[in-house]
């Protein structure tokens, strides 16, 4: 895929970006990680939207905050794009289509069911595959492309692979910023064009506020109430608040909210887990399931739509009170040290990701392994839509499944 031209980087609308969403949110598959690689290919490869060191220092700042770190990079591109409306329009976009998706199967829809159905899912994480491993050699060209660099992206991998889950990922990014502030101060690039955000400082401290706001008087008034709703509110805010990493993180902090008190069956969390791997787009939308089944509150889309705001809520108000004070933090010269470890920790992570759980679970023999090379041809040679390709390894894997 070629870049397009450079007007592609002046602002652009929210419709633009709604509709670009859109398509990614439908098609996004393989978890945050990959989302990551959907991401690139689509925004920075084929749309030149940012570069890839724009997009790195994003994906480094959005590692390290709590909340979906998937969902947090597109809201603040959509910043940098178009404006406040513009984070709006992708953060609804790319949401919209597996929250749809997940409150129709609480609704007593069969989602990928049968030998079809289960070729389908073999394929998608076939792609997952393809698409990670393509975002990996286009950003250890550009993050990681000496050997001081290439070293700290090497042990973040070792860190993240050594330690599962989101501390390993957590503790890699900090190591690596820590080893970037020691050997890469002599990497005097400058910190590049600055990053177009629609957030003044005043509405960054007003997000900080709302957010402890919330955090300290939703459980206080859920209790003064009694309300179910506000209830409701107060269990998925408090889980997107408190998860690092994004993703398979926040199961068990939902579970412990919702099937412990007996909002949920545990049967139907299970179910519901079950469904949310097969669909494109941020996996917190298991939350629009949970939240049209639960006892307490509404149910339904109204309880889907609350549990849905409320879960996604603290990582983008936490995202908006720092990215106004971002391009000041870039331009120091430490910081810039710091951005450069901090980058080639996460073409680590994205490599450890590539092996486990996406490689072990997704590659489970030749044929397997084949439409994998075959998707990953498709975008570095042929350069095609990562949409195309999606469509083309959900067709291999059934045909896999049939064959199998």
């Amino acid at each position: 895929m070629e870049r397009h031209p450079s007007s592609e980087r002046r602002p652009g609308s929210a419709g633009e970006v709604f509709r670009v969403f859109l398509k990614l949110g439908a098609t996004s598959f393989g978890g945050p990680i990959a989302h990551l690689g959907h991401f690139r290919s689509e925004l920075v490869v084929r749309r030149g939207w940012l570069d890839d060191r724009e997009y790195g220092d994003l994906v480094a700042l959005c590692q390290f905050l709590p909340g979906p770190a998937s969902s947090q990079v597109g809201f603040a591109i959509g910043l940098h794009r178009a404006g406040l409306f513009g984070g709006l329009a992708a953060f609804a976009a790319f949401t919209l289509p597996s929250a749809a998706l997940m409150v129709a199967f609480a609704s007593g829809a069969s989602l990928f069911t049968g030998p079809a159905g289960s070729g389908i899912l073999i394929g998608l994480q076939i792609v997952a595959v393809a698409i990670v491993a393509q975002a990996v050699l286009g950003m250890t060209r550009t993050l990681s492309p000496d050997l001081r660099r290439a070293s700290i992206a090497a042990l973040a991998a070792l860190t993240t692979l050594l330690l599962a889950g989101s501390a390993g990922q957590l503790i890699a990014i900090v190591g690596g910023a820590a080893a970037g502030l020691v050997l890469c101060r002599s990497d005097a690039t400058g910190p590049g064009p600055a990053l177009r955000v629609a957030v003044g400082r005043a509405t960054g401290i007003l997000a900080w506020v709302v957010l402890l706001a919330l955090l300290a008087c939703a459980p206080l008034l859920a209790a003064a109430t009694g309300s179910g709703a506000v209830a409701l509110f107060d269990a998925f805010f408090r889980s997107g608040a408190l998860v690092f990493g994004g993703g398979h993180v926040v199961l068990p902090l939902l579970q412990s909210a919702v099937v412990d008190p007996g909002w949920v069956s545990d049967q139907d969390f299970l179910a519901g887990y079950g469904a949310a791997q097969a669909l494109p787009g941020p996996l917190f939308t298991f939350s629009a399931y949970l939240g049209a089944l639960s006892s307490t509150g509404p149910g339904g889309l109204l309880g889907a739509g609350i549990a849905l705001v409320a879960i996604f809520l603290p990582g983008l108000l936490l995202l908006s009170g720092v990215l106004p004070f971002w391009n000041g933090i870039r331009r120091r010269a430490a910081a810039q040290a710091v951005m450069r470890g901090a980058n080639a920790a996460v073409v680590g992570i994205l490599a450890a990701a590539l092996y486990s759980p996406l490689f072990t679970t997704a590659v489970r023999g030749p044929a397997s392994f084949a439409l994998a090379l075959v998707c990953f041809v498709l975008l570095v040679a042929w350069r095609l839509p990562p949409w195309i390709v999606v469509l083309a390894g959900a067709g291999g894997g059934v045909l896999l499944a049939h064959l199998g």
